[in-house]
């Protein structure tokens, strides 16, 4: 009875963590180029299935498979890169990338940000909404630096255009090329800060296919309704489990009260 109080708490503090991060993409869905996270849940039902055609010990499938534990718990938490909608603006400032992102070999704006120490580091980004700053370089709407091939993009006024391949116009001459770096596997990335992407050891930089659009923007890919679904459902398995709680004490306060009393 007491493993039962254990394991419905466990699972309202798991539930109480999804809630954080549904919360948090509701919050951006309004948010340009933001990827939208889910969380993936496991208990022992995975290690079973893990276990269930494995021989490796003593010919049996009779193994151990470790401590047996109950309710779920948070496993991971996967950032879905898939392509957000593409919004035209009009505005030579706003930038984004169509690359379609197929199996997650999704692109990105390169950018660069002081770290701790005012060294630069390179990080990258989904959203093109861009300005020029007091230098006339183009920068994020953080004041990132926004990187070209041959580094910071220096423009004279918003007047330039960027074709297809990324190449910046201005005045007929040719300034930079937008440097998009684009990844074999983007769940290799981790956020960091305010939109932006980190690329970790196993991050592995592919040739860019795909498009540059001008006067366009990408905005989230997260649905709303769907992200309101899903806290309905999270809100509902939390009750149950406090009922579950609820209902677990009450049994306990008979059995230390009731239950061989002498009378």
């Amino acid at each position: 009875m007491v493993r039962g109080l254990y394991t419905s708490g466990w699972s309202m503090r798991a539930l109480d963590r999804k809630m954080d991060v549904i919360s948090n993409n509701m919050a951006n869905a309004h948010t340009n180029g933001y990827k939208k996270d889910t969380v993936v849940m496991e208990g022992f039902p995975r290690e079973l299935a893990l276990r269930i055609n494995d021989y490796s010990e003593a010919g049996s499938r009779n193994g151990k498979i470790g401590n047996i534990t109950s309710g779920h718990d948070i496993g991971t938490i996967h950032t879905d890169y898939r392509q957000g909608n593409l919004i035209a603006t009009g505005r030579s400032l706003d930038v984004s990338i169509d690359d379609g992102n197929y199996n997650n070999q999704a692109a990105f704006f390169t950018v660069s940000k002081a770290d701790e120490n005012g060294n630069p580091d390179e990080y990258y980004t989904r959203n093109g909404s861009f300005a020029l700053n007091s230098d006339n370089q183009l920068v994020t709407m953080d004041g990132d630096l926004v990187m070209g091939v041959n580094g910071p993009i220096v423009l004279s006024d918003e007047k330039f255009s960027i074709d297809n391949d990324g190449n910046v116009i201005q005045d007929g001459f040719f300034v930079d090329r937008l440097k998009i770096t684009r990844f074999e596997d983007a769940t290799t990335l981790k956020k960091f800060g305010n939109n932006l992407l980190q690329r970790t050891e196993s991050s592995e930089v592919i040739n860019f296919e795909g498009e540059i659009r001008q006067g366009t923007l990408e905005r989230s890919n997260v649905n709303i309704v769907s992200e309101m679904v899903e806290m309905i459902n999270v809100m509902r398995s939390y009750e149950a489990n406090q009922k579950i709680i609820q209902i677990q004490d009450q049994s306990l306060e008979k059995a230390v009260n009731q239950v061989g009393a002498i009378r």
